[in-house]
């Protein structure tokens, strides 16, 4: 798998928040947590939705990611009161640290179909986050969520064949002569 990660570096003079992502950002906030493989097949789990999906399901996908991946927070077990931080847009930011971790926002059990309705905020502190009991529960929601989305086919990554699996035949009508992209099935 690949992870892309941009180049720029937040201005010395706000070191604790930037609305835009920055190298900060991604490798403080989302290369230790692309590391857990448990967080890598949640985080997966969205990128597969969003294959054959509406302009509108990709919005709504986009808001589970924001919920999740960017400002998710969870359970240190899943029995536990202690919330820890696992979303990278906090991760980042001490000052989004210290704001998540205070009375002052708004908590909610983490919810795909909740999240995927849910308006935010990108230059200031969230209001609102979600709490994941786990990321294999987190996985298991976002997965039921996703299969809930009427679409023409799903996708499974096969780790093992490390292939795309599709549901169905799915058929491009013809390739166009600046197509240099791969086909599902190509051998």
């Amino acid at each position: 798998n690949t992870f892309f990660c941009t180049q720029y570096l937040r201005h010395h003079s706000v070191p604790f928040y930037t609305p835009e992502p920055d190298v900060v950002h991604e490798l403080v906030g989302h290369a230790p947590m692309f590391a857990n493989p448990e967080f890598a097949r949640f985080s997966q789990e969205i990128g597969l939705a969003s294959i054959g999906a509406t302009d509108e399901q990709i919005e709504q996908l986009a808001r589970c990611y924001w919920f999740s991946v960017e400002f998710g927070i969870c359970r240190e077990t899943p029995d536990s009161d202690t919330r820890k931080i696992y979303g990278a847009g906090i991760l980042s930011s001490y000052g989004e640290i210290a704001h998540a971790m205070s009375s002052e926002p708004e908590i909610r059990e983490w919810d795909p179909r909740n999240a995927a309705k849910q308006p935010f905020p990108i230059t200031k502190y969230q209001p609102l986050y979600y709490l994941a009991s786990s990321f294999d529960d987190a996985t298991i929601k976002m997965r039921r969520f996703a299969n809930s989305l009427d679409k023409p086919f799903t996708c499974r990554w096969n780790d093992v064949k490390e292939k795309l699996f599709v549901d169905r035949n799915v058929q491009r009508d013809e390739r166009k002569a600046d197509d240099f992209g791969e086909y599902i099935g190509d051998e």
